[in-house]
């Protein structure tokens, strides 16, 4: 089992792919950064997981379909509209489905499940819960949503604080306590703490199961020498009260995981990190490649660790 954000555990998620057996995968998506964009509910990070598992992902942006036009995008901008939050052709036939359906009165998790079976995806992908929940920043010119902080403004606003709006009346989707709670390997993706993982440890009921599960729980650092590989992840961290590092890291995880995987050019952080009475794997933990992605599934997969 997975819990992860879009590009940074989607890498992690395609590892596993291709080193276990499909059906036997669960992941968990985080949901607080979803949008309306032109009317359509969109679910950025469920739709870059499922597009991975499908082989749909566009490999350069990381995101997206591949191959993807932007017609529709292009005559949007023709009539006026803001297309700052980039659309493909085929990508929008996602939204406008998931629109429909949620329109129609089924749930995000009944939704997802059937634009997985629609695309071929035989593991299992579970938005973090049903119920509208949106990640808020704070910046010294008002509060503005998580895609208008990291799409629009490419993350460049001081960030004075973050919240989860709508959190607290969130319930996990339907089956997530049960797949923690059965399963023999939880993975924290090297995912945006702050913004990503953040929100699914936030839902109501979901850490507690994380603190109760017999199975190992195991995270993957998202920086090295205290920056993010992409995005935010370390200015956000700061935001929360969190050490900018795989130490902070391990202090904000403590309570729920067993193993951290830190990469070797921070194993002089091993000993500050057992000391908090978390085990450390030092690896490379860079995806570059494939068989980067594929090499840290099977260290994950590995009972021993």
């Amino acid at each position: 089992m997975l819990l992860t954000g879009g590009t940074g555990g989607a890498k992690l998620v395609l590892g596993f792919h291709e080193e276990a057996a499909a059906e036997d995968l669960v992941v968990v998506c985080n949901t607080a950064d979803d949008s309306v964009v032109h009317g359509l509910h969109v679910s950025p990070d469920v739709d870059t997981i499922v597009y991975t598992l499908a082989g749909l992902i566009d490999p350069a942006k990381g995101w997206g379909v591949r191959d993807d036009t932007f017609t529709v995008l292009d005559q949007l901008k023709r009539l006026g509209n803001e297309t700052w939050f980039r659309l493909g052709d085929r990508d929008i036939a996602t939204h406008l489905t998931r629109t429909r359906l949620l329109s129609e009165g089924q749930p995000l998790s009944r939704v997802t499940a059937a634009l997985c079976r629609a695309l071929g995806v035989r593991s299992t992908v579970l938005p973090m819960t049903d119920q509208r929940v949106e990640t808020r920043l704070a910046t010294p010119d008002g509060e503005i949503s998580f895609q208008e902080y990291f799409v629009k403004a490419r993350w460049q606003p001081e960030v004075l604080s973050l919240r989860y709006q709508g959190i607290e009346e969130s319930r996990p989707a339907p089956g997530m306590l049960e797949a923690i709670a059965g399963a023999a390997l939880v993975v924290v993706c090297p995912s945006n703490p702050a913004t990503s993982i953040g929100p699914i440890l936030a839902v109501p009921g979901v850490r507690q199961a994380l603190r109760d599960t017999p199975a190992r729980v195991v995270a993957v650092s998202p920086m090295v020498q205290g920056r993010s590989f992409s995005g935010p992840a370390h200015k956000l961290m700061v935001t929360l009260g969190v050490e900018a590092s795989v130490t902070g890291l391990a202090e904000a995880y403590r309570d729920f995981v067993d193993v951290l995987l830190i990469d070797t050019e921070d194993r002089h952080l091993r000993p500050a990190i057992e000391r908090l009475g978390v085990r450390v794997l030092v690896t490379s933990i860079r995806m570059d490649t494939l068989e980067d992605k594929k090499r840290l599934a099977r260290e994950l997969l590995n009972p021993s660790i």
